[in-house]
């Protein structure tokens, strides 16, 4: 089970990570909103790495490949300064549409997080766990793995910057679909395919239809003729016609090869992209739960961090109010079932966060308990608690009444334990073991009475001496 622990990432946690004591994430995104690093994460189980990192030199890209525990890949881009998220984000989308790998993760997830609100972030677990014997290694150029030593050394000639990355982007002009998906121009930026004709010829037909709509099916023959190697038949291409005649079918973002090479953010800006159609949809995912009483959840919604509690993530009403509240997004309404499966997913795959005791329901009630027994309305003697005070004898155990803890509670509006929970969280402080009983008291007049109790170990008392500084009154104001 993955957690987040809000504790400083120190040299002994690396060591322990790099011996194999316990595996360490890291989180790129800072509470600036920046980063000086990120990564893509293709979990993909039977990647074929030796073809992974020829499309890397070819195009060129300085990104340090990695295996990853599952036997995909890690792609680590290394800056030589902070950079805001958001533009880093923007460069590690096009590195990966341009490796084929769009539906990958991206690290940092979000453009920027609600650190005001307890927001830090989605990690990646750290290569080199158990470094004698890794599973998570760094690949050179050769698809050869590196020593621990090796891989750092590379992080430095990798370094770059977003300038470096800017003039990187200049690529060869596209010949074809300059004004259409991107997905198309990637699959026939190399000029004419031969490898799933049927279906790319399919997508042209849809594109020539929008651009050309009185003589689309000879621009679609033209195609065929460059771009498809060798052409598909008379007979295929009039049956591909014929059904984009029938019913107004569009493109097939969802299906491969399209799918891996898929810029929608691009293609939502193109004249022949998705259009409003591709607006139907937000990503949705990376959900944080922190473990605060009551649960608080951050979840990423198109890259922006969306704050919720249970009801909004429960409900797709709530949700949506949140959305169009905090950044301006309006989801769409999906099935019932279909929105109930996103949250089994969403929840299953969440990233627990630790947050501090009193953050708990648990804690403020122990904050309470312990105000309870330390304050000046403690008791001298042991009669004093039919009074409803608490009485602290020298065996280090505080004792007292429930009503008088539960009228306590009351006066400061903690209604969150009902009177068997409170008994039951009493429980809990003395290790599970029985802490009620009956107790004879004295009373003034000398006659003696049995009053049932209940026992917590002593808290330490809360007063403080404060130091006090004399002032000399001759000092002149």
């Amino acid at each position: 089970e993955s957690r987040i622990v809000r504790e400083p990432l120190t040299l002994e946690l690396m060591q322990g990570h790099i011996q194999g004591e316990q595996g360490v994430g890291a989180i790129p995104i800072n509470e600036d909103n920046k980063c000086k690093w990120g990564a893509l994460d293709i979990d993909i189980y039977d990647l074929d790495h030796n073809e992974l990192q020829a499309r890397i030199q070819k195009q060129k890209l300085p990104l340090l490949h990695c295996r990853s525990k599952s036997g995909g890949a890690h792609l680590y881009l290394f800056l030589e300064e902070y950079e805001q998220a958001k533009v880093v984000r923007e460069y590690l989308l096009e590195m990966a549409v341009a490796l084929g790998h769009s539906g990958c993760e991206i690290f940092p997830k979000q453009d920027r997080i609600l650190s005001e609100r307890g927001d830090v972030g989605n990690f990646i677990n750290l290569p080199y766990f158990n470094a004698e014997l890794p599973q998570r290694y760094c690949f050179n150029d050769k698809v050869e793995a590196m020593e621990l030593k090796e891989f750092l050394d590379a992080i430095e000639f990798k370094r770059t910057s977003v300038a470096a990355l800017e003039k990187g982007r200049t690529k060869k002009p596209r010949k074809n679909f300059k004004d259409g998906p991107p997905c198309l121009q990637h699959l026939f930026s190399d000029g004419a395919t031969g490898e799933e004709r049927n279906k790319k010829l399919f997508m042209i037909g849809v594109y020539c239809r929008m651009k050309h709509s009185d003589n689309w099916k000879a621009e679609m023959e033209t195609f065929n003729q460059t771009l498809c190697s060798p052409p598909l038949d008379a007979k295929e291409v009039l049956a591909l016609q014929k059904s984009l005649e029938k019913k107004e079918y569009f493109y097939t973002c969802e299906q491969e090869p399209f799918k891996s090479f898929c810029d929608k953010e691009l293609c939502l800006s193109t004249k022949y992209g998705v259009g409003d159609a591709g607006a139907e949809s937000l990503e949705i995912g990376s959900l944080q739960i922190i473990l605060s009483e009551p649960r608080l959840y951050f979840l990423t919604v198109a890259g922006k961090r969306i704050q919720l509690n249970t009801e909004q993530l429960q409900n797709q009403s709530l949700f949506q109010r949140a959305c169009m509240e905090q950044e301006q997004l309006v989801p769409p309404t999906i099935r019932p079932a279909k929105w109930q499966q996103l949250l089994q997913k969403l929840y299953s795959e969440g990233v627990k966060s630790e947050v501090p005791e009193e953050l708990t329901v648990f804690g403020e009630f122990k904050a309470l308990l312990r105000q309870f027994c330390t304050s000046r309305i403690r008791a001298m003697h042991p009669e004093e608690m039919l009074q409803g005070k608490p009485w602290t004898d020298n065996q280090g155990y505080t004792s007292f009444t429930i009503a008088g803890l539960m009228e306590f509670l009351h006066n400061r509006r903690f209604t969150a334990y009902t009177r068997a929970q409170v008994q039951e969280q009493l429980k809990r402080l003395n290790d599970n073991h029985e802490c009620h009983g009956h107790k004879g008291i004295t009373k003034e007049d000398g006659s003696r009475t049995t009053v049932r109790v209940w026992w917590v170990p002593s808290f330490e008392s809360s007063e403080v001496s404060l130091p006090v500084q004399e002032i000399d009154n001759d000092i002149p104001f």
